[in-house]
């Protein structure tokens, strides 16, 4: 009887040990500070918003909100710029060699605005891509893509005379080759079009310029991040 209880304390012991070392794992885990780099034009810039207010400021804020430490590290991104320019503004940033546990990448936009062929924008797209799955350790579950916003809904658009049916078309021909490129190299593909053409025409989802998504857009996009992050994504 005496063995019994002794052997009861000692894998009470184990247990209560097991348990506190399971605890400090989980902690040092959330206290990990996580990086993130955002790679993309004035949507992930934020142009016309506050910087609080951007898609990657919230996404840190709503990953912070749910236990995860994570820091945007950068962003890399301006308005107006295509594919091309992106590719300049990455080695003007002097990353080379840096790795982050999380990458986004949004482009594409200004290469159908400047009526760009779409056979570039694969080409260009793709190379911008594989530069990503760089900066995410080689890891491409570690970078997700959002599709193009149909700029042609809204009140710019329309105060401009803009083929709102052409530029459809278009964003959709881009969006095709951007979503079958991040299918092929594994990276996440978030689509954020279908949404922005049904409130990308009313006044409190454009910025001043009439043109550019408020923050109340962004917070759609972070939020769908967010969830992709939370259900598909391991940070180690």
């Amino acid at each position: 009887m005496k063995n019994m209880k002794s052997l009861g304390l000692f894998t009470l012991i184990i247990l209560i040990f097991t348990s506190c070392m399971l605890q400090e794992q989980t902690t040092k885990k959330k206290a990990k500070d996580l990086t993130y780099l955002a790679l993309g034009d004035s949507y992930t810039i934020g142009e016309g918003v506050d910087e609080k207010d951007r898609y990657p400021n919230q996404l840190v804020s709503m990953l912070s909100n749910e236990g995860l430490n994570i820091s945007l590290s950068k962003i890399i991104a301006k308005t107006g710029w295509t594919t091309d320019e992106l590719a300049t503004g990455i080695e003007n940033a002097g990353i080379s060699g840096n790795t982050y546990d999380l990458v986004t990448l949004l482009i594409g936009v200004n290469n159908q605005y400047r009526g760009r062929s779409i056979e570039n924008y694969r080409v260009e797209f793709e190379e911008r891509l594989v530069q990503a799955i760089e900066f995410a350790g080689g890891s491409p579950q570690r970078v997700l893509v959002l599709s193009i916003p149909d700029w042609g809904v809204t009140p710019f658009a329309v105060e401009r005379g803009a083929d709102q049916n052409k530029v459809r078309l278009e964003i959709d021909q881009y969006n095709a080759s951007k979503k079958a490129i991040s299918e092929t190299l594994g990276v996440f593909y978030i689509d954020i079009t279908d949404h922005y053409r049904e409130v990308g025409a009313e006044p409190d989802m454009v910025v001043e310029d009439k043109l550019h998504p408020s923050g109340l857009v962004y917070k759609v996009w972070a939020e769908k991040l967010k969830q992709v992050i939370g259900s598909s994504i391991q940070f180690d």
